[in-house]
């Protein structure tokens, strides 16, 4: 379906984005936070042990911060939380508890998407198109 003065184009209209909207107001501001509060520890962890694992994690924690490839670096970072959360060599130690929370954010923030503050809103967002001149400028005319 065409709405009238539309421009045609080869996008399938029931083709869904990963993420079909970036909310902004207090749900982009909740998002942010929570971005923040997983993405500290995970650099924190990161710096202070410099084994491989904790290096993903770190890295991770990078790009959720940033909110750079959101869903991607959320799966990864849960992934390498589980590893490290379940791994023999790490299990007696205290803060296992703190990797499965990490673990369990990194899910959430990949799959409720990073917000209208992040990377992923302004490289992937909806664009907005005005085809009509600024004030004081004619239009373009399209050719039929």
């Amino acid at each position: 379906m065409r709405c009238a003065g539309s421009i045609p184009s080869n996008w399938d209209p029931n083709l869904q984005r990963l993420f079909s909207t970036f909310p902004g107001g207090w749900p982009g501001t909740g998002l942010l936070l929570l971005r923040l509060c997983l993405g500290a520890p995970l650099i924190l962890f990161g710096a202070a042990d410099f084994s491989t694992w904790h290096v993903f994690a770190g890295a991770g924690g990078i790009l959720l911060i940033t909110g750079l490839w959101t869903p991607a670096a959320g799966v990864l970072t849960a992934i390498v939380e589980s590893w490290i959360a379940w791994s023999r060599y790490r299990s007696l130690l205290p803060d296992a508890k703190m990797h499965v929370l990490l673990a369990v954010l990194s899910v959430s923030v990949a799959m409720l998407g990073p917000g209208a503050w992040s990377v992923d809103a302004r490289l992937f967002g909806r664009k907005r198109f005005d085809l009509h001149g600024r004030k004081g400028e004619e239009s373009i005319p399209l050719k039929k």
